[in-house]
């Protein structure tokens, strides 16, 4: 149950059965037939965005402040800078020295959006190069400096970010405050990102209901649903106007963030209590809420009771009745509502991306493999591309890493580039399989290829390598991860310190019995999941984006 917390301590208050092998009415083209027909229990990830509120047409993270990869960029200086930066946390001075004696490179906004984009995870390498690009006579845009705020309020170097902000002066946008915002949120530091807020005042901005709904969506994001519906309710009506978008953004945070159905019902009664309008972004946040718990029964309900209160569904009321219908294995039921919301009678709403993420991932929890490539099969042939929650559940039905590696290669041929949270995925999926090599396989194309290891990555990284008896080598990327400025987690720290108390014991004892530790650390074979991926449930408050 969650504890209501008071921000008066802030500075600012204001029935079921066997569903049949789908079928469409387009003759079949399998993309992966040596793969669809084979089937295996997967591992439990919990770390997809939510199928519902999900943008089909972007693969970025939203924590990552437009970090894109600008092909202008002058490939052979790209390589140049990047070989300067190798290596950085290990002997960073060393790496200082190879970056001022780099004279060829030419220093231009690609460059330095490009650069920053694969060192994001670094902060300290990025910050060296984002200061050395400007020695040069070449000065920073708003956008390089937005990457670089980015990446130091990501690592909590929050002085170094506002000193940033200040010596933008005229560039300062409210876009530039609520990054700050949104770092503040996931920290879990409500006052400073009410304090942030507020500092628009400064800045000469005056706090608009767009920015208002930013930092209800922010707090929300990141669990912060408590203090997002106190703060909600002491401005919506006297500060900024009562409206229905607000609300929606606290109803999504419980639904959806939160995914307490007591809390949303007994939102969504407040809602009605206040008069505020509901509207299909209403409906769509508490339906996914019960389809979430398994609440069918529910779902069903509120829908019928939305189209006879007038509501017109709209693609995502009905991507979300889809899920809990796939999820129910009413995979029958769900495949006829795809035909209705397409019908005249539907509203002529086209299945998207989406849509078939809601049907796909639902198969794939329930181990249907065939049933998931014949629906992502029939979403290639619809021509829609699929995004990186597609891959990630379909990562689930891969038995062997033959399989796994052949689907993580087309989802790169495809034009979906792999996220950190992908490679954490496959890592740590191997390394419960005990295949260290794939595991290295996916590490080295993670930093020399992919967007950079995390701090989530490190964690899965070593506690996999515990797993697989790699003690040596755990601890070498222990102290590398500490070296780029990533907090180990607790459990992490028990672990790789036991291990070198009892490698410090042995040697002193010289073959003597090891006494049993009283560390209270956890055995090496409970692997368990780093927090950082706890995050990452269906965790996207963004209700208003664009299908």
């Amino acid at each position: 149950m969650w504890r209501r917390r008071s921000l008066l301590t802030y500075r600012y208050l204001a029935p079921q059965f066997r569903p049949p092998v789908l079928s469409f009415t387009h003759p079949s083209t399998n993309v992966s037939s040596n793969i669809r027909r084979r089937r295996v229990i997967p591992p439990q990830f919990h770390h997809y965005n939510n199928p519902f509120f999900s943008s089909s047409s972007s693969h970025r993270n939203d924590d990552d402040e437009g970090f894109v990869s600008s092909s202008s960029a002058a490939k052979e200086d790209v390589e140049a800078v990047m070989a300067c930066l190798l290596n950085f946390g290990a002997n960073a001075a060393e790496a200082r020295r190879r970056l001022e004696s780099c004279r060829s490179v030419a220093v231009n906004h690609d460059l330095v959006r490009e650069v920053l984009s694969r060192v994001r995870n670094d902060w300290s390498a990025s910050y060296t190069f984002f200061l050395w690009a400007a020695r040069g006579g070449h000065s920073h845009g708003a956008r390089e400096y937005h990457l670089m705020i980015s990446i130091l309020a990501k690592m909590r170097r929050f002085d170094t970010a506002w000193a940033l902000v200040h010596e933008m002066n005229a560039m300062v946008t409210p876009h530039t405050i609520m990054i700050l915002v949104r770092r503040y949120c996931a920290s879990h530091d409500v006052a400073r990102a009410i304090d942030a807020f507020y500092s628009l005042k400064r800045f000469g901005f005056k706090p608009a209901v767009d920015d208002f709904h930013r930092l209800l969506s922010a707090l929300c994001r990141y669990k912060n649903v408590p203090e997002a519906e106190q703060f909600l309710l002491c401005n919506a009506g006297s500060v900024f106007p009562s409206e229905t978008k607000g609300f929606n953004i606290v109803l999504n945070g419980w639904c959806n963030v939160a995914v307490s159905p007591r809390e949303a019902g007994r939102f969504w009664r407040h809602m009605a209590a206040r008069d505020v309008a509901r509207d299909a972004h209403s409906y769509a946040s508490i339906i996914s809420c019960y389809s979430k718990v398994g609440c069918l029964r529910d779902v069903l309900k509120v829908f019928d009771e939305m189209k006879l209160c007038g509501v017109t569904p709209n693609r995502k009321v009905y991507n979300a009745v889809i899920y809990a219908l796939a999820k129910g294995r009413r995979t029958r039921e769900a495949l006829d509502l795809i035909q209705l919301m397409e019908s005249e009678e539907g509203g002529n709403i086209d299945a998207n991306t989406i849509t078939f993420n809601s049907l796909i991932k639902p198969l794939c929890t329930a181990r249907q493999a065939d049933d998931a490539w014949t629906a992502f099969n029939q979403m290639l042939r619809r021509g829609l591309t699929p995004s990186v929650q597609t891959y990630h559940a379909l990562f689930c039905v891969t038995r062997t890493s033959n399989e796994a590696f052949e689907l993580f290669n087309r989802m790169k041929q495809m034009g979906c580039p792999p996220t950190t949270e992908t490679y954490t995925m496959l890592i740590r999926t191997f390394s419960r399989r005990l295949e260290h090599e794939n595991v290295q396989r996916l590490w080295d194309g993670m930093c020399n290829d992919g967007p950079g290891p995390d701090r989530s990555s490190y964690v899965t990284l070593i506690h996999g390598l515990f797993l697989n008896g790699r003690l040596e080598e755990a601890s070498k990327y222990y102290q590398e991860m500490k070296a780029k400025g990533f907090t180990p987690e607790p459990r992490t720290d028990e672990m790789v310190g036991a291990w070198l108390d009892g490698k410090a014991l042995l040697g002193k004892t010289k073959g003597q019995p090891l006494a049993r530790m009283s560390h209270g650390h956890q055995k090496f074979g409970d692997y368990p999941k780093p927090e950082g991926l706890q995050g990452m449930e269906f965790h996207n408050t963004h209700l208003y984006e664009s299908n």
